[in-house]
């Protein structure tokens, strides 16, 4: 199963992504891709496009993105807002497989 966490809610100031779907052994992970390319999307635009330097971790399985204030934080809220939308809507189609979580900053 993928475990999205979101940190914070007003404003959100990341995510962390852990899991694989599993939900086609052998076969193409088309739910995995689909996470990961949005949150990939999400991590380039905060440092690359904004300028933002998060905390940020990457590697099989696992990204970790947190930036460090809450002016940053706001400076992302479109990002960080648009992309718990996009992941909540496909975790309905797929509750087995993806699970979308809030907790403290």
């Amino acid at each position: 199963m993928i475990k999205v966490r979101f940190f914070g809610t007003e404003p959100v100031y990341g995510f962390h992504i852990t899991g694989h779907s599993d939900m086609n052994p052998g076969g193409p992970e088309i739910l995995c891709a689909a996470v990961s390319s949005a949150a990939y999307m999400t991590a380039n635009t905060v440092t690359e496009i904004l300028g933002v330097k998060p905390t940020l971790l990457n590697r099989d399985g696992v990204m970790y993105l947190k930036v460090k204030s809450e002016q940053e934080a706001l400076q992302c809220r479109v990002l960080f807002d648009g992309l718990k939308l996009h992941l909540s809507e496909i975790a309905q189609d797929y509750p087995k497989y993806l699970k979308v979580t809030n907790s403290e900053v």
